[in-house]
């Protein structure tokens, strides 16, 4: 069997209109991903809608659609190979969908592609998902500075993005220097798959070239084992069978583990009897794994969906309540003390409470003790969960760190968690 090439998740982001969906419409066109019948066929539909030149949008948009009606969540997601590796693009259409992704998505991104409009520059949007991406653990971004055909391909109309968006992305916490930004066409296919012969003063990659240049993600086999379950099933012959991906850590067969909260609250203990992966049973299997498995003494009674297997070794903690990091995305109105929405939190979900508003990033200005926050807010809080929720801060697990916020079946926010305070056994 051929080795299998490593794979990476890279989200495309930006202030809508920018340009994200035809620059991937073109990425997959010009990398020969996407056949030119199928091409043909969106061109036809695109001008139906009075919308030339959307075709390569469509190509990720036509996924959107079904993705409304509920179609598999893989088609928000786009397989790309390159000559190094399987790239996952994950497409951010919007802000819910761009969190849901994110954070409750199948994977977390480990790098990000900014794309900015040459002409319209930095825009509202452009700043919150820049902290967003900061807040959610992303790493590495790339700038794809777009629609360079709307300036006539000038370099001075460049350097003016890189100057803006370098401000903001120091403000969050990136290093500007260490940033490439790539001067692009979606529409005219600039510099996506194939270098343009319109800006001899670019020495840059293609965005296809950069795809490949992102440093490899960090496998994080060397922290405790921990595996949110997904599903548990009853499977004749074999028994309890949970299932679920191994976030950090290595499991093996006969290892001691303790699954929290469990059924009882307290955490259920346990020996790792079989590891189960595409129907091949394992040794062992790590950090990335999707596998089921069949633990001694944990019957489908003891756990559920939201669960956490963890090495008995090194537990995770369960939280009594806990501060942090929340950027505020879509609220209809502020949020004050007292506010209860659900945290989503690897495969979890549990109501947790607002006690206290620490300090709010405001734009330019601090506050502390704010009275409320709003949109595009970025704060610390302190929170209480309703019920168990096992979590970590961070520093110790940022695998287990994040979560999203929903209210009435929408995404409020996203954050991370900073400290910790765990639950009396």
């Amino acid at each position: 069997m051929a080795k299998e090439k490593p794979i990476i998740n890279i989200a495309f982001v930006g202030h809508v209109d920018h340009g994200k969906s035809t620059c991937i419409g073109r990425l997959m066109f010009d990398s020969g991903v996407l056949p030119e019948q199928e091409l043909a066929k969106l061109k036809t539909e695109a001008e139906k809608h009075g919308k030339a030149g959307f075709e390569f949008a469509y190509v990720m948009d036509k996924f959107k659609e079904e993705r409304e009606r509920g179609v598999t969540i893989d088609l928000s997601y786009q397989k790309l190979p390159t000559n190094k590796r399987e790239v996952t693009i994950i497409d951010a259409p919007g802000h819910k969908d761009f969190v849901k992704n994110m954070i409750t998505g199948a994977s977390q991104a480990d790098a990000a592609f900014l794309t900015v409009a040459a002409k319209e520059g930095v825009q509202p949007q452009t700043k919150e998902h820049i902290w967003l991406l900061k807040t959610m653990g992303v790493s590495q971004v790339a700038v794809s500075v777009n629609k360079m055909d709307t300036v006539d391909y000038k370099e001075d109309a460049f350097k003016k993005v890189i100057e803006d968006v370098s401000a903001i992305l120091k403000q969050a916490g990136y290093d500007p220097e260490k940033t490439t930004f790539l001067a692009v066409s979606g529409l005219m296919g600039d510099n996506i798959a194939k270098k343009s012969d319109k800006m001899d003063w670019y020495k840059g990659p293609t965005i296809l070239e950069q795809l490949d240049l992102f440093d490899d993600p960090e496998k994080p086999t060397t922290l405790p084992m921990r595996m949110p379950l997904q599903d548990v099933y009853e499977i004749t012959g074999i028994g309890t069978v949970p299932v679920g991906k191994i976030e950090t850590g290595v499991m093996k067969v006969g290892q001691k583990v303790v699954v929290l909260p469990g059924r009882s609250g307290t955490g259920i203990e346990g020996e790792v009897r079989t590891v189960e992966m595409h129907h091949e049973q394992l040794p062992q299997a790590e950090a990335g794994d999707n596998v089921g498995i069949n633990i001694r003494g944990v019957g489908k009674k003891d756990i559920a969906r939201g669960d956490v297997v963890c090495d008995s070794a090194k537990p995770a903690t369960m939280a009594e309540e806990f501060v942090a990091q929340v950027a505020v995305i879509s609220h209809p109105t502020v949020i004050a003390k007292g506010y209860t929405p659900v945290f989503h939190v690897h495969t979890a979900q549990v109501p947790c409470q607002f006690t206290e508003l620490i300090e709010v990033q405001r734009g330019e200005e601090k506050i502390e003790n704010p009275d409320f926050l709003k949109n595009g807010d970025v704060a610390k809080v302190k929170i209480k969960p309703i019920g168990n929720l096992v979590l970590e801060s961070q520093a110790d697990n940022p695998h287990m760190a994040r979560f999203a916020i929903r209210d009435a079946g929408a995404t409020v926010g996203a954050g991370v968690c900073i400290e910790i305070t765990a639950k009396k056994a």
